[in-house]
C-alpha cells in the first residue's frame, strides 16, 4: 500500500469523522427543547429557529460590532421587543442583532449558489436571460436574509400579543366578580393566576404578583406590565386601574367597563375582518379559480385543435 493511498484513507477517516460530528451537533439542536423560568419558577417552551441556535455561539465574535453606540437604539428596542414576546433570557439584542449579520454571511452565499445553479438549469433563452438578471434575485436574497430575524421577531409578538388579546376579556371578567364578591385585587389576581392554566396573559400577571410580593406597589407593577407588553388593550386597562387607585374609584366598577370595552372592541375587530375577506379574497380568486374554470371549460377544446390543427 503506498503513501499516497494511506494518506487518502486517514483525510476520508477525518472528513468522515468531521461529518459525523456535525451531523451529532445538529440534531442535538434539532431535538433540543429552550424555556424561559417565569417568576414562580415555572418553566415554558419557547421555540428559536434551528438557524439561530447553529449561529448563535458566533454571535460574541460581532460583539465589538453591535456594541458600538450607533447600534445602542436599535439594541434597546430589540431588548423591548423580546421582551414583550417572552423570549427574556433566552435572546438578547445584542444577539439578535448579530443574526443580522451573520444569517447574510452564513447562509446568504448558499442560497445565491442554489440560485444560480437552478438558473443554469434552466434551458434556452429564457435560463439565459435570468441568469443575466441574478444579481436582481441576489440583492433580494441577502436583503431577506438581513431583515429575517426582524420579520421573526414581529411574527412572534404579534402572537403573543393576539393571545393576550383574546385571553383579556375572559379575565376581566373574574377579575370583576371576583373583586365584587369581595376578594381585593391582588387576591383575585393569585386566584386567576392559580385556577388558570398558563397563557402569555398568565405569565404576565405571574411576574406582576411577584413584583407586588417583592415590595413594588401595585400601581408601579401594573406600569411595568404595560411597558413590558406593549399591547394597546393591556395598556389601557392599567392605565384605568392606576387612575382608579389614584382617585379612589372602586376597582369593580372600572374593571366591569373594561371588560365591556374589551368585548365591543373584540366585536369592531371581527367586523372589520368580515369587511376586508372579500378584499383579500380577490387576488386568490384572479390568480387561481378563475384560471381553474377557464381551464376545465377550454381545455379539451384546446386538446382537440391541438390534435386536429388549426
Amino acid at each position: 500500500m503506498s503513501a499516497w493511498t494511506l494518506h487518502d484513507i486517514v483525510l476520508g477517516i477525518l472528513w468522515g469523522l468531521c461529518a459525523f460530528l456535525l451531523s451529532w451537533h445538529i440534531a442535538g439542536l434539532v431535538t433540543e427543547i429552550t424555556y424561559v423560568t417565569l417568576a414562580d419558577g415555572r418553566r415554558r417552551e419557547r421555540r428559536i429557529p434551528l438557524l439561530y441556535r447553529l449561529l448563535l455561539p458566533f454571535t460574541p465574535n460581532l460583539a465589538g460590532w453591535v456594541n458600538r453606540p450607533m447600534f445602542a437604539r436599535i439594541r434597546e428596542d430589540l431588548d423591548r421587543r423580546l421582551v414583550a414576546a417572552g423570549y427574556e433570557g433566552l435572546l438578547s439584542g445584542r444577539e439578535l442583532l448579530a443574526l443580522r449579520w451573520l444569517l447574510p454571511a452564513v447562509f446568504g452565499p448558499l442560497t445565491v449558489f442554489l440560485v444560480h445553479w437552478g438558473l443554469g438549469r434552466i434551458p434556452g433563452a429564457v435560463g439565459q436571460a435570468l441568469l443575466q438578471r441574478a444579481l436582481v434575485f441576489d440583492i433580494v436574497l441577502l436583503l431577506y436574509w438581513f431583515i429575517q430575524p426582524s420579520l421573526w421577531l414581529q411574527r412572534r409578538l404579534r402572537e403573543r400579543h393576539l393571545q393576550i388579546q383574546r385571553a383579556l376579556p375572559f379575565v376581566l371578567d373574574l377579575l370583576t366578580l371576583s373583586v365584587e364578591a369581595g376578594l381585593d385585587f391582588m387576591s383575585a389576581i393569585k386566584r386567576i393566576i392559580d385556577r388558570r392554566e398558563i397563557d402569555a396573559l398568565n405569565e404576565e400577571l405571574i411576574r406582576m404578583f411577584r413584583e407586588v410580593q417583592l415590595g413594588k406597589t401595585r400601581r408601579e407593577a401594573l406600569r411595568d406590565l404595560a411597558d413590558r407588553v406593549q399591547q394597546p388593550d393591556v395598556r389601557a386597562v392599567t392605565n384605568a386601574l392606576v387612575q382608579a387607585d389614584e382617585l379612589g374609584v372602586s376597582i369593580g366598577a372600572i374593571l366591569r367597563i373594561q371588560a365591556d370595552q374589551m368585548r365591543v372592541r373584540r366585536f369592531l375587530n371581527a367586523e372589520k375582518m368580515a369587511n376586508e375577506a372579500p378584499v383579500k379574497l380577490l387576488f386568490p380568486l384572479i390568480g387561481f379559480i378563475f384560471p381553474a374554470v377557464f381551464l376545465i371549460l377550454l381545455g379539451p377544446i384546446a386538446v382537440q385543435v391541438i390534435q386536429h390543427g388549426f
